[in-house]
């Protein structure tokens, strides 16, 4: 296709109308004023708590889908007279591309897209529900169907739009040999996120363990995993890591407190337990993200040359209440070490500069 051929498919913007244009846009903002009227009557007639967490959230996405292919349509059937918006832009294999085909195929793309999220968000849980799939294998059959929807609605639109598909086998072989030099982590991420939605060493939902960090997966997707923290974010981790480091996986028990308490060589270490145990009592004490069952445990768990080790192990329902909770007990431990005359154990001195090579 020459240059000369795109510009003379151009020739139509000549022939717009100011006032056409003008009108046009006039009928837009109507359709965007009777959608912000519809929303802020809702809002004002649905005042409940329930209704703003839910309610009022989904008509706002219906008013919005509304508004978007409102105003594509009403562009079509505005200009709909207009020869321009038939004529031809350029033409591929004997097949002429008008602006009225793009927004044809423009409109295939988006329609899918929204409507197999409507289609996963709001259908396919019925159906897990009935048929009791966890939430791991429908999160993963979720992103098949999205996958599989999408690419037929890309290749529909490229067929509309004339695409030529030899050209398509022609960048996916130059993509094939970056993807050998500079694209080898991301095709590795790739099959390692497919290894990980069809093997399922993890789901979403589940509690795992990061190079110390505990979270829970929130997304699993082809590239990478989010995995969402309590007070520090979310981690996006690639995928390879996921699959090529030890990850330590909570989904199968209970998750548990992390203290670790050191004490001097020589403390009474009944009376250490006992401390540890009263603390670990009262900690859990108005906490509502404390299991009942099994009650907080306070073991001996190390003795070495100048340190002897309590470990207190507390069930939690999620890592929102095992932080909160650890930052409790360690001011409670703290407290009744201080009262009690138990000393804290010494840490080490560092080895003199002349002795780190020995």
């Amino acid at each position: 296709m020459g240059d000369n051929q795109m510009i003379h498919g151009l020739d139509f913007l000549k022939n717009l109308s100011l006032k056409g244009i003008l009108l046009f846009f006039v009928y837009v903002f109507i359709i965007f004023a009777v959608k912000w009227t519809v929303l802020f009557i809702f809002k004002k007639v649905y005042t409940s708590g329930k209704s703003k967490g839910s309610f009022i959230p989904t008509v706002e996405a219906i008013l919005n889908w509304l508004t978007f292919y409102g105003t594509i349509l009403l562009f079509i059937f505005y200009f709909s007279r207009e020869k321009w918006l038939f004529a031809p832009i350029y033409k591929v294999k004997g097949i002429d591309v008008s602006l009225f085909l793009i927004l044809v195929a423009f409109m295939i793309i988006t329609f899918a897209n929204r409507i197999v999220k409507v289609f996963n968000t709001h259908v396919m849980p019925l159906a897990y529900k009935r048929f009791h799939v966890d939430a791991g294998t429908g999160y993963t059959i979720n992103r098949l169907i999205y996958y599989i929807v999408m690419m037929i609605a890309i290749m529909i639109s490229f067929a509309i739009v004339g695409f030529n598909w030899k050209a398509i086998a022609v960048i996916f072989s130059t993509l094939g040999i970056g993807v050998g030099f500079g694209l080898r982590n991301v095709a590795a991420n790739f099959i390692s996120g497919l290894i990980i939605l069809f093997e399922k060493p993890l789901e979403v939902g589940e509690v795992i363990e990061v190079d110390g960090k505990t979270g829970v997966v929130t997304k699993i997707k082809l590239r990478s995993t989010s995995i969402k923290l309590y007070k520090e974010g979310t981690l996006i981790i690639p995928n390879q890591y996921l699959i090529e480091n030890l990850i330590r996986n909570l989904g199968g028990e209970k998750l548990y407190t992390n203290i670790t308490v050191g004490v001097a060589y020589g403390t009474d270490t009944k009376k250490a337990e006992a401390l540890l145990q009263e603390a670990a009592n009262r900690g859990i004490e108005g906490e509502e993200g404390v299991f009942p069952d099994p009650p907080p445990s306070v073991r001996l768990t190390d003795i070495q040359e100048s340190t002897l080790t309590f470990s207190v192990a507390i069930p939690v329902k999620n890592t929102e209440s095992k932080e909160k909770l650890e930052d409790k007990l360690r001011h409670l431990i703290v407290s009744s070490f201080y009262k009690n005359d138990i000393r804290p154990a010494d840490v080490p001195d560092e080895p003199e500069e002349g002795n780190k090579g020995d």
